[in-house]
């Protein structure tokens, strides 16, 4: 039934399967707003006095409680990343010496921000830290969509759904699949034959890293932005016959466009962040690479500002890009840190490594030495108020990072939110 006009219509609900996964964001009253699945299984557990939440206080707040911090500060993005002398020399003491390069923001006071740097202008491939870029193409297609609703958009996020097809083929992370009426959970890789919502598959791009999902997401941004208001009504087949009759170069063109135009519009430059190429090798069949792929500390940076100050797409998408990066289960890597474990956490993080085990020297998983990327980019806000942001890109070859990243964390946490020693009577 429709009850708005055909550019905002709210197709019935449709809900899709999920799981409670090892890693997972949005926060647990969100299903009802949502429709994610997993969010629900969350709440059930919750709810349920024989089963316990193992999760961090930190892991735990309601929708209510997750704002944006700098909507009050008007300042430009250049004023406010003016390094703060004393500051960045205590930030900069604890930071590693090699390919560590780093961004700090100290924003627990809005009227008297802090920002640190260390090597931030360094570019480093971005890895998963890439998704949002996709994460943010989608918000601005639908806000393209239906500019004047943010409900209608919501509403398209839950309910339209799509299927994978050979573009999410072929990744190696696993998604939840949950069986409601059963309560039973599987973890289990990408199947062209999967649908889900765009929400769904939107929480599997940024809770488990998802590749497959990534690229569904890029791909339904793309088709956004070749159909426009009719994007709601098309079919699978539309979609097939677009792609197959438009020439490779346009839609390569496009979907570069829509994942790099809202940085530049950001004031990020190419060279300090930019996504060249899809994330799985089934896109490649459709759209090809262009420029490579780059991020810098200071270009995420600009992106997490802005993103607090509502700038990013506009104040609604803002939130809810927000929302999709709140952790609510285990922590990894950088957000690892007992420090920040009463901390609301809203992270992204991102790897990428090559071995060549012909040069005789160590490799392996997360170890490589041709090159080992590890980024982290993480909004910490603890409940005494200290709140901060961190984006963290190393290069330190033939060596897991992950226990690093989270060493580094609690030294970053100690310098802004110092614990008191406790002294003996």
């Amino acid at each position: 039934m429709k009850i708005f006009s055909k550019k905002y219509t709210i197709l019935g609900i449709t809900l899709i399967v999920s799981s409670f996964v090892l890693m997972s964001f949005y926060p647990i009253d969100g299903y009802e707003s949502t429709g994610i699945t997993r969010l629900l299984r969350l709440q059930r557990i919750q709810q349920d006095s024989t089963q316990k939440l193992d999760l961090p206080i930190g892991a735990q707040l309601p929708l209510n409680c997750i704002n944006l911090q700098l909507t009050s500060v008007e300042d430009s993005i250049t004023t406010i990343l003016k390094e703060d002398e004393e500051f960045s020399a205590k930030i900069k003491q604890v930071v590693p010496s090699g390919n560590y390069s780093v961004t700090v923001l100290d924003m627990s006071d809005p009227n008297n921000l802090k920002y640190a740097a260390h090597k931030e202008s360094l570019g480093y491939q971005p890895g998963s830290v890439g998704k949002l870029t996709v994460i943010t193409a989608l918000f601005t297609q639908l806000h393209n969509i239906c500019p004047q609703s943010w409900e209608a958009r919501k509403a398209l996020l839950k309910n339209k759904k799509v299927r994978a097809g050979d573009w999410a083929l072929y990744d190696h992370h696993t998604i939840p699949d949950y069986d409601i009426e059963n309560d039973r959970q599987v973890k289990r890789k990408v199947k062209a034959d999967d649908v889900f919502t765009l929400y769904e598959w939107a929480d599997h791009m940024m809770s488990v890293s998802n590749n497959g999902a990534a690229t569904v997401v890029w791909r339904e941004a793309l088709l956004m932005a070749a159909f426009g208001d009719e994007y709601e009504y098309i079919t699978e087949e539309d979609a097939n016959e677009y792609f197959k009759n438009t020439p490779r170069k346009e839609l390569t063109l496009l979907a570069n466009s829509i994942v790099n135009d809202p940085l530049r519009k950001l004031g990020i430059t190419k060279d300090e962040w930019r996504l060249g190429s899809f994330f799985t090798s089934g896109a490649n069949k459709y759209v090809g690479d262009i420029g490579g792929s780059i991020g810098t500390p200071v270009g995420l940076m600009k992106y997490l500002v802005q993103l607090e100050q509502g700038k990013v797409v506009d104040s609604s998408s803002s939130l809810e890009i927000k929302r999709l990066m709140y952790m609510t289960d285990r922590r990894i890597r950088y957000a690892y840190a007992q420090e920040i474990r009463d901390a609301a956490v809203y992270f992204k993080s991102g790897s990428l490594y090559s071995c060549d085990r012909s040069n005789g020297k160590s490799c392996g998983e997360y170890a490589g030495n041709v090159y080992n990327y590890m980024n982290s980019v993480a909004i910490i806000e603890h409940p005494n108020g200290k709140k901060y942001m961190v984006c963290l890109m190393t290069n330190v070859l033939r060596k897991n990072s992950a226990w690093d990243h989270m060493v580094l964390a609690s030294k970053i946490d100690q310098v802004i939110n110092p614990k008191k020693k406790e002294t003996s009577s």
